[in-house]
């Protein structure tokens, strides 16, 4: 049986995405809770977000995927400074729920997420050699839908979900691995 790889370190022109460690949940807990991130998440996030909230996510959910094999974690930081977390992104061994992320609204809109999304996606086909990376995301995420279309996906299903905010039409985008190398190829990523 071939071992599942672990979360690398991954550079992207702009971003460092570092694995997520334990000593990561500080600064998660000290940026994650606003209701700019978290209204369009899934609803089993708590909110009110509470104190401890980010030290459980990371030690009790993300840490234990992650050794598990079934996730991939990282932090996302800007190259120019390293110490300071803007945000995170994972990969899922889950069906129709294969990638997430959440960035710190003052960093948002500059093509973070994408470089981001990039760098992970090409882990998820090239290194983990998936066939297929499906996301989930409420259709009023405008952000998150625009990123989806721009990167290739393609609207496979529409549904109910409860998320934070309440319960909102959700959509489920998908990407072949075919379709990314050549999406690759064409960025000459």
């Amino acid at each position: 049986m071939t071992a599942i790889p672990a979360a690398p370190e991954l550079h992207t022109e702009r971003l460092l995405l570092k694995p997520l460690a334990p000593e990561d949940a500080e600064q998660i807990q000290q940026t994650f809770p606003r209701w700019e991130i978290v209204r369009y998440l899934v609803a089993s996030i708590p909110w009110p977000y509470p104190p401890d909230a980010a030290r459980h996510y990371v030690n009790n959910v993300a840490l234990p995927a992650a050794a598990e094999g079934r996730g991939w974690f990282w932090t996302l930081r800007r190259r120019e400074a390293p110490a300071q977390l803007i945000g995170v992104i994972c990969l899922l061994d889950e069906p129709d729920n294969n990638r997430g992320f959440w960035l710190a609204p003052e960093q948002q809109r500059q093509g973070l997420m994408s470089e981001a999304c990039r760098a992970v996606n090409d882990f998820w086909f090239t290194v983990l050699d998936r066939k297929v990376l499906r996301v989930a995301k409420a259709q009023a995420n405008d952000a998150s839908r625009n990123l989806s279309n721009r990167s290739g996906m393609r609207l496979i299903r529409r549904e109910k979900k409860q998320y934070v905010s309440g319960e909102l039409d959700s959509e489920v985008w998908e990407i072949t691995r075919d379709e990314w190398l050549q999406v690759k190829q064409a960025d000459g990523v």
